[in-house]
């Protein structure tokens, strides 16, 4: 089966940190860009970080640079995202998609779409005290 799947979600404090984890199986995630974005109920859901297929390439929302970082695992088939100093309005729900990316950082807009893209199902992380 063709996937993307979501861990390493929950609860932190303020400040804390998290690692998410995108894992595929079926396909080679090294083959696609690969964008984490993230949804609060109600709102429209925000990019927050991309890696290109051909690192060392990366571009990130402003609410995210210099706080999260998008890293690779070949090996492991899987992207990630270290997130530091998290703050409460970092709670949401967390989505990867390999081959698509979109956000705004540093008054640009970065958009890439692939034909073929796969939709995590999304995780929960609750920045609280």
């Amino acid at each position: 089966q063709l996937q993307v799947v979501e861990s390493g979600g929950g609860l932190a404090q303020p400040g804390g940190s998290l690692r998410l984890a995108c894992s595929a199986s079926g396909f080679t995630l090294r083959d696609y860009p690969v964008g984490w974005f993230r949804q609060v109920p109600g709102k429209r859901r925000e990019g927050v970080a991309c890696i290109a297929r051909n690192e060392p390439t990366k571009w990130y929302s402003d609410s995210a640079k210099g706080r999260f970082t998008i890293s690779r695992d070949d090996a492991a088939n899987a992207v990630y995202l270290e997130m530091n100093d998290l703050r409460p309005d970092d709670t949401a729900n967390y989505f990867c998609a390999a081959g698509r990316c979109d956000l705004y950082g540093g008054g640009f807009h970065y958009e890439q779409q692939y034909h073929t893209r796969f939709w995590g199902q999304g995780i929960q992380v609750t920045v609280s005290s």
